[in-house]
């Protein structure tokens, strides 16, 4: 815990640096595949910062991640099992290094991309599950990449630009807000939209 917030305190302290823009493309980039802080920590504090080039920011958050996807993507689709179909001294190091990574939510995954596919991908671009998890999986269980690809795009690209216009739109006060209860809305968002898919899927 204490590496952790020493982590967290390291990217945040780029919010008042002149390379803080350049950090928060690499922080977005890592936490796609294995870095514990999500970019949001730093993008708040930017965007809140210089709120003219907010969306700019979330531009950045958004690519960055994207790319950072892709190669979460290939990382599990190359080096995470052995020659035996077993899992890869790699993928052991992620599993004893990396929050969010454990056998057991690994193995529970690939019953949900059964079943969801592009949702779950994009639920987990869009809400505070960790997203590494996602990518790398995707790529582990051979997830078809155009729809991982688009699936990414949308759901980072919603996160963080609506977050970006947030501050854009009302500045600082909506910082509380937005600390408070976007990680909550967020995922109650993506169960109705998946919801309503659902309900459609079953009547057409």
């Amino acid at each position: 815990m204490k590496t952790f917030r020493s982590v967290y305190d390291w990217v945040l302290s780029w919010s008042e640096k002149p390379g803080g823009p350049k950090v928060l493309g690499m922080i977005s980039f890592m936490e796609a595949s294995f870095f514990p802080v999500p970019p949001d920590v730093l993008l708040l504090p930017l965007a809140i910062g210089n709120q003219k080039r907010a969306i700019w920011f979330a531009f950045i958050c958004s690519m960055c991640s994207v790319i950072g996807a892709v190669a979460g993507y290939l990382i599990g689709y190359f080096v995470w099992w052995n020659n035996f179909g077993e899992f890869s001294k790699f993928a052991f190091l992620f599993f004893k290094f990396i929050p969010g990574f454990s056998i057991e939510s690994f193995a529970n995954i690939q019953s949900k991309y059964e079943l969801w596919n592009f949702w779950i991908i994009f639920t987990a671009g869009f809400t505070p599950i960790p997203f590494k998890l996602f990518t790398i999986s995707a790529g582990a269980f051979k997830i078809n990449f155009v729809a991982f690809l688009l699936a990414s795009f949308v759901g980072r690209s919603a996160r963080f630009f609506l977050v970006s216009l947030l501050i854009k739109k009302f500045g600082e006060p909506i910082k509380t807000f937005i600390d408070s209860y976007f990680n909550v809305l967020a995922i109650l968002f993506s169960i109705l939209l998946v919801g309503g898919f659902l309900i459609i899927k079953a009547f057409v």
